[in-house]
């Protein structure tokens, strides 16, 4: 066959990516769950779908079984970490994950026992795929990369993946053992977002956590205290523009929220389950509105895919949760809306309503022009 690489241009287009499978004729095409369901439905490949990198969400991931199954399009779960590179275990979904060649997979208690069907436990890979470890960084190689007990002289790599085995020697994903999230199919570590945002000026402290607001949406939060109190409303805009000039954009909080103090355990650490869900809705639309139906428009196309009541023409897209697969659903709603194409980059660069009807006046119409017609 014949490998096709998507440029950015097209792998955020959903109607560049629809059009170029149909003219290729592509037959197989592997991608993260996100990045699918911000193409919309029904973006299928004539024979295989493979989805792999993260987490799915399950109401999601059965609609798209529906409609494979409907066109004849098999669906496979692809599951192997980058040290291992890189898939090392694959299923037809709906069933468990088993090994591909010449790879042992082991499902350990923290004595690095095998535990039986049905217990969680974490997993281990051992095989010819496994890299040789971290360059330049032998403790974390020495942490990951451990021997195997059960095969003398081999390695297996130690995945930080909590899985069980089912009744039929399947693999079951139940989550990881540690604070590591996959976002948008990136790894991340909140821990380390908090550390480099806790050099930004104005902040006193600062913790970093994982919610899934909606089902197979993972975001990052970032919680505030302030220095002083009397700044710290503007300080989410602060930290925001620090974080983005730092680390890449998979890694940038989508939402910010101000505490007098961090919530504390009785034992002094972090509260997780006292921190409050970031409000997006409280704000957005408080501004000044839309002055024409174009702005009006927009401002609907915003409030829909970020999932909000309403927007005003000045709020940013990204101030209000939004990030770059969502920008993917926007440009295809203005697309749909009003028959323009925007890229996802102008975004970027005009994230208001107000700069983007700028913007969306300069841009080609993707509607064909209206000829008068001869009568018969």
């Amino acid at each position: 066959g014949e490998l096709h690489i998507v440029a950015e241009e097209a792998a955020t287009d959903p109607e560049a990516l629809r059009a170029l499978l149909a003219e290729k004729k592509i037959d197989f095409v592997k991608m993260v769950p996100s990045h699918l369901a911000a193409m919309g439905p029904g973006l299928l490949p004539a024979r295989s779908l493979v989805l792999g990198g993260e987490a799915a969400a399950p109401d999601w991931l059965e609609q798209v079984l529906t409609t494979a199954d409907e066109r004849g399009c098999a669906v496979f779960n692809h599951y192997g970490p980058t040290e291992t590179t890189i898939g090392v275990a694959t299923a037809r979904l709906r069933g468990g994950l088993t090994p591909v060649a010449n790879t042992s997979l082991y499902v350990l208690d923290e004595h690095l026992a095998p535990v039986p069907p049905g217990v969680s436990g974490e997993l281990y890979v051992a095989g010819a795929q496994l890299a040789r470890g971290y360059l330049g960084r032998p403790g974390l190689s020495a942490e990951r990369f451990v021997a195997c007990p059960f095969v003398p002289g081999a390695r297996m790599y130690r995945t930080g993946d909590r899985f069980r085995w089912s009744t039929d020697g399947g693999l079951v994903f139940g989550g990881r053992v540690d604070d590591q999230v996959k976002i948008r199919g990136f790894r991340v570590e909140p821990g380390e977002v908090g550390a480099v945002l806790t050099g930004c000026p104005g902040v006193e402290q600062i913790a970093v956590v994982a919610r899934e607001e909606a089902p197979g949406d993972v975001r990052l939060v970032g919680y505030l205290v302030a220095q002083d109190a009397d700044n710290a409303g503007d300080l989410p805009s602060v930290v925001r523009r620090f974080a983005a000039d730092r680390l890449p954009d998979h890694m940038v909080p989508s939402a910010w929220v101000v505490l007098d103090a961090l919530p504390l355990t009785s034992n002094g650490k972090l509260d997780r389950h006292a921190l409050p869900a970031p409000d997006h809705a409280a704000a957005a639309g408080a501004g000044r509105g839309p002055s024409d139906a174009r702005e009006e428009a927009l401002c609907a196309a915003f409030a829909e895919v970020l999932g909000i009541p309403a927007v005003g023409v000045d709020d940013d897209f990204f101030e209000l949760g939004g990030h770059s697969l969502l920008a993917v659903r926007l440009v295809s709603r203005i697309r749909a809306l009003l028959g323009v194409d925007v890229q996802v980059r102008t975004l970027f660069d005009a994230p208001t309503v107000a700069t983007l009807a700028r913007q969306v006046g300069e841009e080609k119409t993707t509607r064909p022009a209206l000829r008068p017609m001869r009568d018969r």
